[in-house]
């Protein structure tokens, strides 16, 4: 399964130089031209059982537009439950 959550859309050149992502870690906007995601499964849902879901980590999305995106929301990372490892 593709991880694209986990890819920024532009290339090393101009992460370089962005003022949106200073850090690995930090969310590129929907704004930027660059978050654009033309992947075949990208599709934004306004479903408030998924958008709302309390276990899925969206802090492993380095997109925001990843945060509607069903794809991300049904396949992307869950938080670890209690008693599990690393909780």
């Amino acid at each position: 399964m593709t991880v694209c959550w986990r890819t920024r859309e532009c290339d090393p050149e101009i992460q370089k130089d962005c003022q949106h992502a200073v850090t690995d870690y930090d969310m590129c906007p929907s704004k930027c031209f660059f978050a654009a995601c033309d992947r075949p499964t990208h599709e934004i849902t306004s479903d408030p059982e998924l958008v709302f879901d309390p276990d899925i980590d969206r802090s492993q999305a380095l997109k925001q537009s990843c945060l509607y995106c069903e794809f991300f929301l049904k396949n992307g990372p869950r938080k670890p439950q209690s008693g599990e490892p690393g909780v």
